[in-house]
């Protein structure tokens, strides 16, 4: 059911989930991980978006990011949903500090990057984001500087947007190198993810879309939904829709978000864990269509500074 993103040989899901071993049939001499010597100076700044809300993007960004982490990827998850805690809520975590407590209030930056549950890591933008603009030479210097370290400490940083056409939205996904767009079959949610696709069209930023189906009653549910959106990228806007994978609709879902312990770490052997880490192999694989910029954390915040600035 992997579509594109399935790395599949001979019927193998390349991919492993946590508790220690793969899954059945994956050879781990024959998947090797990265090792740290092959790992890029900078990390992949990937921002997680959808047209409407309720589409289960945030679940999304951290279970996949989990599946990353699983990979032996260093990851990351910068919650910048303005105003909400999504995030923070999913891991089942409360950190004691945002980004805006780094910005105004002195705290190191070690203070903002708290360890959740994974082996991932985790910031609160808080309110953070929207003073960029408005910060004096001297935090903007110290913002940076901090900002690098945390570059040279991940491979991926997933940020979890919020949803819809606003300009902090648009600012998020014009500045990162990367784009994930979570749609669901619903013939609203194609609506909203098509506009969305067509303003990251104008920004010219980015060299494709990655496209993520989530709630699909059926793999063939979710080509089919790709399909639908492909037909009028392609036809409208230029800019190539790349198919990520898909995560059917289960209930175990709703009991990871009631638990407050993400699917993936809930249940490692469930079809939904497989789902993400088919994703997960795609993205470090190599096999995308077009090599990704690597801005890293600092040349995202210097454009998103730029960007709210105007």
């Amino acid at each position: 059911m992997w579509g594109r993103a399935s790395r599949t040989k001979e019927g193998r899901i390349f991919g492993r989930v946590p508790g220690g071993s793969p899954p059945a049939g994956v050879n781990q001499d024959e998947d090797a991980l990265p090792s740290a010597e092959s790992r890029p100076a900078t990390a992949r700044v990937i921002a997680v978006t959808s047209g409407k809300g309720g589409v289960g993007k945030s679940n999304l960004t951290v279970n996949l990011g989990l599946a990353l982490a699983a990979l032996n990827q260093r990851v990351i998850i910068l919650d910048a949903d303005l105003g909400l805690a999504n995030v923070e809520v999913l891991l089942g975590i409360s950190p004691p500090c945002t980004l805006y407590d780094c910005l105004y209030r002195d705290r190191d930056i070690r203070e903002v990057l708290v360890p959740a549950p994974g082996g991932v890591q985790f910031i609160s933008g808080g309110s953070g984001f929207l003073e960029l603009a408005n910060l004096d030479r001297v935090r903007w210097q110290r913002l940076l500087s901090s900002l690098a370290l945390l570059d040279n400490l991940a491979d991926f940083i997933l940020i979890d947007t919020g949803a819809g056409l606003s300009k902090n939205v648009l600012g998020f996904l014009a500045a990162a190198g990367e784009v994930i767009v979570v749609i669901t079959p619903e013939p609203t949610s194609l609506t909203d993810g098509y506009s969305l696709i067509k303003v990251l069209a104008r920004f010219r930023t980015h060299r494709e879309v990655l496209l993520a189906v989530n709630r699909a009653g059926s793999e063939e549910e979710a080509r089919t939904t790709v399909r639908r959106v492909e037909m009028v990228t392609n036809r409208f806007l230029g800019l190539p829709v790349v198919y990520l994978g898909a995560i059917n609709e289960d209930r175990a879902v709703l009991r990871a978000v009631r638990n407050q312990r993400p699917f993936y770490l809930a249940e490692p052997r469930s079809q939904l864990a497989r789902s993400v880490a088919a994703m997960a192999r795609y993205l470090t694989s190599g096999v995308s269509r077009v090599e990704p910029p690597r801005p890293g954390l600092v040349g995202f915040v210097q454009r998103l500074a730029r960007l709210f600035d105007r």
